[in-house]
């Protein structure tokens, strides 16, 4: 926690302040103990307004297409399995019997069957930032949030453009990756890790902190002098994003929800922090809240991990225990969201890295499949109450509108109104780079 009480036989500074505790707060460039030392750290290690926003939920595995929005009834039972298709209120779209609260609100969403270019790898990477990491340009590709906090930056000083929910998982690849060669200081912030505990000014007037700043600005100048390595650039960044926040209480009361009424946390359903699936993230629907809490209070870009969808075995007797949960986190964040008048602003999009192989294997699963897989998308003005795209009788290919990886971001940047021609971007051998290839457009029937 930050602090400012010293020893009182320490030497003392004419406020009152313990030369002790000024090292802990002034230093907070050079300490690495305090806010913006953490949130360094946490990027190296990887780990009610009218601005446009993005609820990105990353389903760590690979969720079953076909047994969730693209059902195969006229497939054989080794291919289909024991799930039905059910109505929806759209007429003509039908999905799994097993998301009954989904199908009420199929208008507000629309699943994308036919998302193709996808490769076997459990990991985050494309899903984050559009693109592959093989051949990846000097620095890596940036993650869509940090991209979003270089070309548009904060809504409020309190609250960072791009907040992390994400949980370091056992499989790393799973954990997303940093902000490539936009540079640390567009990192998210990650409440979820030990930043929260320094979100709470302790024992010190802004008055006071404000005059620490002055002396971080005289540090800082000092260290330009020698530190030709870029990072400088990024501390500086952390240091004003962690003033911001420590002088204003907005993030912290972002993440408390105790200050949502209990019917709408009964809404979302329960988390279960202590038991992560697999090696994947816990199930934490209450996380959908507070990443809606976190959009309305000023975050542009807000990603949530979500449970572990490899399902090579059990695969229908798992779904029937965790779509229930999911399906009521997210068709209550779906429903959040227009209730608040939020749906033309705030983008969802939940999918995952890869589809899963149309024949059921002899354990009762689904293997990895990254020839086709599924998303889905709701608010951001979108055209919703539609599908988009379809596959094969057997759910193994894409038979029309395949849709692409960059093909989404495209819209992403879209719905978020991030012009990404407005400036040019140059990795860290001073290439110039495009996050989205030129000639991709957005999804003309989303748009």
């Amino acid at each position: 926690m930050l602090t400012v009480f010293g020893k009182r036989n320490s030497g003392r500074f004419c406020d009152g302040l313990s030369r002790r505790s000024f090292l802990k707060i002034g230093g907070t460039a050079l300490s690495g103990l305090t806010l913006p030392g953490l949130l360094r750290l946490e990027a190296e290690a990887g780990i009610k307004r009218s601005h446009k926003s993005l609820i990105m939920i990353y389903m760590c595995g690979g969720p079953p297409h076909q047994d969730m929005y693209d059902i195969k009834v006229d497939a054989p039972n080794e291919i289909r399995g024991p799930f039905k298709s059910i109505k929806t209120n759209v007429p003509g779209v039908e999905i799994c019997e097993k998301l009954p609260r989904l199908a009420k609100i199929m208008d507000k969403v629309v699943p994308i069957r036919s998302v193709v270019g996808a490769r076997d790898s459990h990991y985050s990477y494309q899903c984050v930032t559009g693109h592959h990491d093989q051949n990846a340009p000097a620095g890596g590709w940036p993650h869509i949030g940090s991209a979003v906090s270089q070309f548009q930056g904060p809504v409020d000083a309190g609250i960072p453009p791009f907040v992390s929910l994400c949980y370091t998982t056992k499989h790393r690849p799973y954990n997303e990756p940093g902000a490539g060669f936009l540079g640390l200081g567009h990192s998210s912030f990650r409440p979820t890790g030990p930043s929260r505990d320094d979100m709470v000014l302790q024992g010190i007037t802004d008055d006071q902190l404000s005059d620490r700043r002055t002396l971080l600005t005289s540090f800082d100048s000092f260290r330009r002098e020698w530190d030709r390595s870029g990072k400088m650039e990024g501390m500086d960044t952390f240091t004003k994003r962690a003033m911001g926040i420590l002088t204003s209480s907005e993030m912290f009361n972002s993440l408390d929800l105790s200050k949502e009424d209990k019917v709408t946390r009964d809404r979302y359903g329960e988390a279960d922090l202590t038991k992560p699936k697999g090696d994947g993230a816990p199930r934490t629907p209450q996380n959908f809240l507070v990443a809606r809490r976190l959009v309305e209070a000023g975050a542009r870009v807000v990603t949530v991990n979500y449970g572990f969808w490899d399902w090579h075995g059990n695969n229908f007797k798992t779904a029937e225990d965790e779509f229930p949960v999911f399906e009521k986190g997210l068709t209550a964040l779906v429903e959040d969201l227009h209730e608040r008048g939020l749906d033309k602003d705030v983008t969802v999009l939940a999918w995952g890295e890869f589809g899963r192989t149309p024949k059921i294997n002899k354990n009762a699963g689904r293997d990895h499949w990254p020839r086709v897989c599924s998303a889905l998308l709701a608010g951001g003005g979108m055209k919703t109450a539609q599908v988009i795209g379809s596959t094969d009788r057997l759910g193994g290919e894409a038979a029309d509108r395949p849709v692409s990886f960059q093909e989404v971001f495209a819209t992403l940047y879209h719905n978020l109104g991030v012009n990404l021609n407005s400036e040019r971007l140059f990795d860290f051998r001073g290439q110039p780079q495009y996050l989205v290839d030129p000639g991709v457009e957005p999804i003309v029937e989303l748009v």
